[in-house]
């Protein structure tokens, strides 16, 4: 397997919303050209694409991380064809290099989106200080919310749910990708959701009938921190600027051993997504939310399911 092959395999581990993995490699010598599904863009809750770039951006920046440690130099090159726009970004390999960022490639395989409350033990601020200059080396941003604004992000993230909750086409949507058949190998299992208990910041609920989820567990996020990952505008390329940015934050956390979940509902309802753009002082365009802790002692949560690669990866001799 080529050292591409096994970065694009990496990639499949990337976050995506609703776990769609909206994505797909073409791999031809040593240049692998990174595409967007876009019939895997959700029709009510990612109405403008914004999502489907993020998530893609975020399996761009985990391939990168994987070439990295393997020792190659790479090259790439953002929208590279304007007449093209499903392909949204060309990597290649220049040469060898010395290895680097193990230690993030390392977290690829072990980082998920974890949503059970998070224990009373505080995110530093030397940590967050560190997260948000690898997201601005990315090309983003990032707003640590402060004590005083949870309560607004909260009010957001609930104004979100109940919109959502009365909206037929988004509850038929969310049906759609919490029952997958599990040859999709995608979608949100609901035991990987949890059960809706007491929050400092309200969740989305991936099992509204409350059958296969899984308890919040006792602590109620008292040590969460919350930040908002945004950029200057919502064009293509600052989108996946954004999603690199994500996957830097996200795995660098994970290495540190943080625990991480996304949220993502409070940008996809216009009013409560000009409640997260007052948190940043309208600064610019919010992403998404990430929530980040630790866990009390518990086993892994169950995993959620990837894509073949012989379906995303398509190799030419």
């Amino acid at each position: 397997m080529t050292a591409l092959e096994e970065a694009a395999r990496a990639a499949q581990h990337a976050p995506s919303v609703f776990n769609t993995q909206p994505w797909s490699w073409r791999i031809t010598g040593d240049t692998m050209e990174l595409f967007a599904d876009s019939a895997r863009q959700l029709d009510t809750v990612d109405k403008s694409g914004n999502l489907l770039m993020l998530s893609c951006g975020t399996a761009l920046h985990h391939a990168r991380v994987s070439l990295a440690a393997a020792g190659f130099a790479v090259s790439v090159t953002l929208t590279p064809d304007p007449s093209r726009p499903d392909l949204l970004a060309a990597l290649r390999i220049d040469g060898p290099a010395a290895p680097s960022l193990a230690d993030l490639a390392a977290a690829i395989p072990r980082r998920h989106s974890d949503r059970r409350a998070y224990g009373a033990r505080p995110v530093a601020d030397e940590e967050l200080t560190r997260l948000r200059r690898l997201v601005e080396a990315e090309g983003a941003y990032l707003h640590v919310v402060r004590p005083d604004q949870i309560t607004e992000l909260a009010i957001s993230t609930e104004s979100a749910a109940l919109a959502e909750r009365d909206d037929e086409a988004y509850q038929a949507e969310l049906a759609r990708w919490t029952s997958r058949p599990s040859f999709t190998g995608d979608g949100v299992p609901p035991e990987t959701g949890v059960r809706q208990e007491l929050r400092r910041v309200p969740l989305r609920d991936f099992d509204p009938a409350g059958a296969a989820a899984q308890p919040a567990g006792d602590a109620h996020d008292e040590g969460a921190a919350y930040v908002v990952l945004f950029g200057e505008s919502d064009e293509p390329e600052a989108l996946l600027r954004g999603g690199e940015a994500l996957s830097a934050l996200l795995l660098r956390a994970t290495a540190d051993g943080l625990s991480t979940s996304l949220i993502s509902d409070a940008i996809e309802v216009e009013w409560p997504r000009h409640l997260v753009r007052g948190l940043i002082a309208g600064l610019g365009e919010p992403y998404l939310v990430v929530r980040l802790g630790y866990l009390p002692d518990a086993p892994p949560p169950p995993p959620t399911p990837r894509r073949d690669p012989r379906d995303v990866i398509t190799i030419i001799e």
